[in-house]
């Protein structure tokens, strides 16, 4: 590998790793991602940061907890002081280009990129403020309707397929562009898409690759409320679950079905790139990270989309594939974060940071080098405020334990090897006291809960007040990217 490599960073919203064939499910027709992890290296412990797009992406983009830099939910501004992925490589001579989704709210909708090739799906905006009405109730609206019959399925065309299929376009057209001219510089490129995220309306070509499939489909306990914590009530209430039948086994099998056929979709975009990337001849010096913001619930325990701590939510699927083929194959146990994708990438292409900007995630070079170990195994933490909950909400994972704290309600304490479906709480267990003391304790000198309760909600009288603003006047923060076409083709 050359001193400096190209970077290829693939994001996609909403996938459970344990659903994709790079992560063994027998089911899952996605051979790109499973390509990727044969010939890279696979993170089979990777946590969001806050399992909630804006949030997540914004510690994804700085390195940074996504709180010390105000980003409390999907309508808080990343502040464009925050040094991002874009600014570091581009002030080391890389081409920086975005296509695709990011959920950047705010004026600034470049972050360091040279290029964005697209608009974001979503509103730059501060639109989305997490109110209560009056009764002290969430708005309705909830996302349960996508995952219960009839809504899951088959779809000619959705403005997501669009929107996915714009960023592909855009993405690809870069990649073999550079092969038409000698580029002085190497790139740095971030490709996202909105798949597989709700709703699940899909092409009829890849809902059938699963035609006939024995689909396996989650077994919701009777007494399931009883294990609910409050943030899962909270979610639950939001997401409007309890108007929808969850726990129908036809219903299931299309939603199920349905995320698959998704799936798919991404992995053959994913294909495409790589493909482009060999055809050009850059993938000899590309380094491809794949990953995603979260996961999804997926009607486990009766609940869906994320906001909440359980595996199917907070896990992400992690691959780095390096040019030259080295740690082809090694599977990384020790718990990392998509905080640390951006220290990585930083310690691949030989950029130092040398203290001028916090970082709070770690390179992941060193576990990589010791084979999946680290000598000095660090806590993994995950963050979620105010957008459908009604205080902070906090997870560490260190080695086997997950500890979630949902400040002034409650707590659980997961062992994760003996118990990976996350069903017996041990928070009350006096075994298991020291456990829960010390990770709190972990918690506590990380984060401040009282103040992030302060912070938040003083956060939102603000943020109203702009979106009426920007209503009434109709201003827009929404990227609008630039072509010349009196420059394309053959002039």
């Amino acid at each position: 590998m050359s001193d400096r490599p190209n970077v290829l960073l693939i994001v996609a919203d909403q996938v459970v790793p344990f659903l994709t064939s790079a992560y063994g499910d027998p089911v899952a027709h996605t051979p790109n991602l499973e390509r990727l992890a044969r010939k890279g290296v696979r993170f089979d412990a990777a946590y969001t940061p806050a399992p909630l797009c804006s949030p997540a992406r914004a510690s994804l983009m700085t390195g940074r907890d996504a709180s010390s830099i105000g980003c409390f939910d999907n309508a808080s501004v990343l502040p464009a002081d925050v040094p991002t992925i874009g600014h570091y490589l581009t002030n080391a001579g890389y081409d920086t280009v975005l296509s695709g989704k990011m959920h950047f709210v705010g004026p600034d909708q470049l972050h360091g990129f040279r290029n964005r090739m697209t608009t974001d799906v979503f509103p730059a905006g501060v639109d989305w403020v997490p109110v209560i009405d009056e009764n002290g109730n969430f708005p309705a609206g909830g996302h349960a309707r996508h995952y219960a019959a009839p809504d899951p399925g088959v779809r000619d065309w959705t403005m997501f397929m669009a929107y996915d299929d714009e960023t592909q376009l855009r993405a690809l057209h870069y990649l073999r562009d550079r092969s038409l001219r000698t580029p002085g510089e190497p790139f740095a490129m971030v490709v996202s898409y909105h798949h597989p995220h709700d709703p699940f309306h899909v092409p009829q070509r890849f809902w059938d690759l699963y035609d006939g499939v024995d689909i396996p489909l989650p077994s919701i306990p009777a007494d399931i409320e009883a294990t609910y914590s409050a943030m899962d009530r909270w979610a639950n209430e939001a997401h409007g679950t309890s108007d929808y039948d969850l726990d129908d086994p036809d219903s299931l099998r299309t939603l199920r079905r349905a995320y698959y056929a998704a799936l798919s979709y991404v992995d053959e975009k994913v294909g495409e790139l790589l493909d482009a990337l060999e055809l050009t001849a850059e993938l000899r010096n590309t380094v491809v990270i794949f990953t995603s913001d979260h996961g999804d619930m997926l009607a486990e325990r009766g609940m869906v989309q994320k906001r909440c701590f359980y595996e199917w939510s907070a896990r992400i699927p992690l691959s780095i594939t390096f040019p030259d083929g080295s740690h082809a194959g090694r599977v990384v146990d020790a718990p990392v974060s998509l905080i640390d994708i951006l220290p990585t990438i930083l310690d691949i292409s030989g950029v130092p940071v040398g203290g001028r900007a916090r970082i709070d995630g770690r390179s992941l070079l060193p576990v990589v080098a010791a084979e999946g170990r680290r000598d000095d195994p660090q806590p993994v933490f995950s963050e979620y405020h105010l957008e459908k909950v009604r205080a902070p909400c906090f997870m560490v994972r260190s080695g086997r334990f997950k500890y979630i704290y949902v400040h002034g309600h409650d707590r659980r304490l997961f062992d994760l090897d003996a118990d990976p479906g996350e069903w017996t709480d041990l928070s009350d267990d006096p075994d298991h006291a020291s456990v829960v003391a010390d990770l709190h304790t972990v918690l506590i000198a990380r984060f401040d809960p009282e103040a992030l309760a302060e912070l938040g909600a003083a956060s939102i009288a603000p943020r109203v007040i702009v979106a009426e603003a920007m209503r009434r006047n109709d201003t827009h923060w929404d990227h609008h990217p630039m072509f010349d076409a009196t420059r394309q083709y053959v002039r």
